[in-house]
């Protein structure tokens, strides 16, 4: 069929560039929210209004019912981490998800929080 190996028109090889694009809505930030890839979220409300939201939006929901980094959200969504900061930027901003701020050299983290983390990568 003519047009099938043109980017964006159901071709396997364009998808996973289309994809993200789609997905973010061509947005690369959320323009309020700044979150590292090591920032903890996690959900708010147990209530959604799911008819609002896209259906990586409610997976990020479900996933974040415990605390996440936002590589990992990126990791079990399989997702660029950009795209995942977009989505839970959106989030954040419409009271859905907090986020914490990534410890600094300033605040000392304690041996069972490496070993979590550790632990975590593992997993993955």
């Amino acid at each position: 069929m003519p047009g099938q190996d043109e980017p964006g028109l159901g071709s396997d090889a364009a998808d996973p560039l289309v994809r993200p694009y789609v997905i973010t809505q061509g947005r690369q930030n959320s323009g309020t929210v700044r979150l590292d890839m090591i920032s903890v979220v996690i959900a708010a409300r147990a209530e959604v209004d799911e008819m609002a939201l896209e259906p990586e939006q409610i997976r990020i929901l479900e996933l974040c019912r415990r605390p996440q980094s936002v590589a990992e959200v990126s990791a079990h969504l399989d997702i660029p981490v950009a795209v995942a900061k977009v989505l839970l930027g959106d989030l954040i901003g419409r009271g859905y998800v907090l986020a914490r701020a990534p410890y600094t050299t300033q605040s000392p983290v304690s041996r069972d929080v490496l070993q979590a983390v550790l632990d975590g990568i593992q997993r993955l």
